[in-house]
Parts: structure tokens; sequence; C-alpha cells
């Protein structure tokens, strides 16, 4: 069975026919399922950097921010309520010194 370690937990990649399983180690040595019968007739290293793009994706680092939407305000009267803008949120990661926009 082959191991990572992402965000300091320790994912597995287990071999279940033609296809892969993806189980996260947790304390006390139980094993939880995290994607089955995932990257068909893949070998052993292309499976390997699925299950970690596939992780990092399922499980993101890192604080999302939701910035004010000011260019679709409501209104009420002549009040102005600026909403969060969630179709553009930016993420702070904790592998670099800035913020950056998530990808659209």
């Amino acid at each position: 069975m082959i191991s990572f370690v992402y965000n300091d937990i320790r994912y597995e990649l287990q071999p279940v026919g033609s296809s892969w399983n993806v189980l996260r180690c947790e304390a006390g040595g139980r094993r939880v399922i995290v994607g089955a019968g995932l990257f068909p007739w893949k070998g052993t290293a292309d499976a390997c950097c699925l299950a970690e793009a596939f992780v990092q994706t399922a499980y993101p680092v890192g604080v999302k921010l939701v910035g004010p939407d000011v260019q679709h305000p409501m209104t009420v009267g002549d009040l102005r309520i600026v909403g969060p803008n969630v179709g553009h949120p930016n993420f702070i990661y904790w592998d670099k010194d800035s913020t950056s926009c998530a990808p659209t």
C-alpha cells in the first residue's frame, strides 16, 4: 500500500481490481475511505500523483475569505447593503506570502 502525508494527515492508496481507493488514516489505526474506484487502469506512479491532487482538492489548506461585492449592492430605499462576493472568494494559503485569487 502506498502512503503520503498532506496537511499532517497520512493517506493511503489501495489497489482494488483495476482501480484505486484513497484512505485517510486516523488516530488509533482506523482508516476512512475518501474516494473509491478512482483512476481505473492507472499505474502506481500515476495513481499516486492523482490521489495527492484529489486529496488537495477535497481538503484545501488555508482560509477562505469572502470580500464585499461592491459591484452589486442591494438597495433598501437609499441604503446600499454590500453583501459578500461569493463568486470571487480569495484564499490565504499557508505556504505563500500573500493572498491569491482562486481560479475561476
